[in-house]
């Protein structure tokens, strides 16, 4: 499976809030690097920090996909050990 196949898959719950919040985290630190005042320079490196996060955490959130079938899955992982 590749990168698109796997994007196109209904992704889980529990990874659909969890890249929610992810998406958050991003925009809320894009916004205090963003803003046009005068911010000390320990707030914009956590921001920094949290665009960073939220955006791994988004990515990959949206890359988990449910299992369709857990025989196939057992079938395709015996196919690659050969």
């Amino acid at each position: 499976m590749n990168i698109l196949e796997r994007y196109k898959k209904p992704t889980p719950k529990f990874f659909k809030t969890l890249r929610n919040i992810g998406i958050a985290l991003a925009t809320a630190g894009g916004a205090i690097i963003a803003a046009p005042i005068t911010i000390p320079a320990l707030f914009v490196t956590i921001a920094t920090y949290m665009t960073v996060a939220g955006t791994v955490v988004t990515a990959v959130s949206q890359a988990v996909v449910k299992s369709e079938d857990t025989s196939e899955t057992k079938a395709n992982a015996t196919d690659d050990r050969s």
